[in-house]
């Protein structure tokens, strides 16, 4: 990825240019060798693998701790500055845990698309971390005290979202309060959770006014 030859200003001699082509070159090499750990809820960068390349990828707080998928956002190596050759408008990506190298370190910049003058590609191999909705029943005394009664994810589509959040919101009119003594039921809408899928129920695969029918079923029982 480093298509500049080094240029001899004289035998045995680097050019200045050369010689910080080859501290940059030499700082890659020690930091695919020796990468750094890195640890989840810390909001710390990390480097993953897109194809061949290695990019910078920002966790999305909160949802960084899944065993196997993890949240992440994708960032030009000089981010904040570099908005240029795809890397913004991406949104949250579903990113395998295999995939992270380690902490982000500068040296891995020589690595990305953008040292190769390349535009990220369409397909980063990561799937959008789309949206969700959470059913959840709250104490009515102001505290936030409660528990999820229900999580449908993940929409592919926020419209499709919006029509479930709709349907499951007439659904529980004028029973926000009966359902669950002494708390509110509501619906909530927010990102997909993706280090907790496995938690999910798939809104493509039933319909979610009859998912809810099920779940008061179950605790009315």
């Amino acid at each position: 990825m480093i298509r500049r030859l080094f240029r001899r200003s004289a035998p045995d001699a680097l050019s200045p240019e050369d010689q910080l082509a080859a501290a940059q070159f030499g700082a890659m090499l020690t930091a695919v060798r020796n990468p750094q750990p890195w640890t989840p809820g810390r909001a710390q960068d990390i480097a993953v693998l897109v194809g061949p390349f290695v990019e910078r990828a920002h966790p999305r707080p909160g949802d960084d701790h899944g065993p196997d998928l993890i949240a992440v956002a994708l960032v030009h190596p000089d981010a904040p500055h570099g908005l240029q050759l795809g890397y913004a408008g991406r949104g949250w990506l579903r990113c395998k845990t295999t995939a992270i190298l380690g902490a982000w370190q500068p040296a891995y910049a020589l690595l990305t698309h953008a040292a190769a003058g390349l535009p990220l590609p369409d397909d980063v191999g990561m799937a959008p971390a789309h949206y969700a909705l959470y059913i959840e029943a709250r104490r009515r005394d102001d505290s936030r005290n409660g528990c999820t009664l229900l999580r449908l994810g993940p929409y592919t589509q926020t419209r499709h979202a919006q029509q479930d959040h709709d349907r499951l919101t007439a659904a529980l009119d004028g029973q926000e309060t009966i359902l669950v003594p002494g708390h509110r039921v509501s619906v909530r809408y927010a990102p997909f959770d993706v280090s907790d899928h496995q938690r999910f129920v798939d809104p493509y695969e039933a319909d979610a006014v009859a998912l809810l029918d099920v779940v008061f079923a179950g605790t009315s029982a």
